[in-house]
């Protein structure tokens, strides 16, 4: 998928001239678009679901997660923002993330997805950048920070995307 796929334009001028070459696997979800199973939303126990990042070139220094919902209503809205040391060519979240940010809910970590009722079928974003450097972020960063600190050193990048509806 193009870069303009990525529907936040923020991601889109991210990741633009990089290679669209990281797999994005999500414990739970079957494909593309597929539904994102109950246990790691509002809904159920809202756990992280494993994100497996492969394809991590050699000089990457870190891979970032941003998952994020560009359909929420006042806006896209950041799920989890988190950042691990490139190692071995992959990485998997939760596990390997040596910093997490804060989310939209204004708590650390993860937080699923929790559309308004009636809403409608909203798309969740799991996008990983491999980095040719580590970014050096606080425990708590916002995106803002990680956008800034990651502009102009994506050296690869991909995504999965799961939708939910309430």
């Amino acid at each position: 998928m193009a870069a303009g796929g990525l529907v936040d334009s923020r991601f889109e001028g991210l990741v633009s001239g990089a290679p669209e070459s990281l797999r994005v696997e999500v414990e739970g979800l079957e494909g593309v678009g597929s539904r994102i199973p109950r246990e790691y939303t509002c809904d159920g126990p809202d756990r992280a679901p494993e994100v497996r990042v492969s394809g991590v070139p050699g000089g990457a220094a870190a891979v970032a997660l941003v998952m994020y919902d560009p359909d929420a209503p006042l806006g896209t809205f950041i799920h989890w923002l988190a950042v691990a040391r490139a190692s071995g060519g992959s990485a998997v979240f939760p596990r390997d993330a040596v910093v997490e940010g804060l989310n939209d809910f204004g708590r650390l970590g993860y937080g699923g997805p929790c559309p308004p009722r009636g809403h409608g079928s909203h798309r969740y974003f799991f996008l990983a950048l491999a980095l040719d450097r580590d970014p050096g972020l606080p425990r708590g960063f916002r995106v803002d920070s990680l956008l800034n600190a990651a502009r102009g050193h994506v050296l690869a990048w991909g995504y999965a995307m799961g939708t939910y509806s309430r």
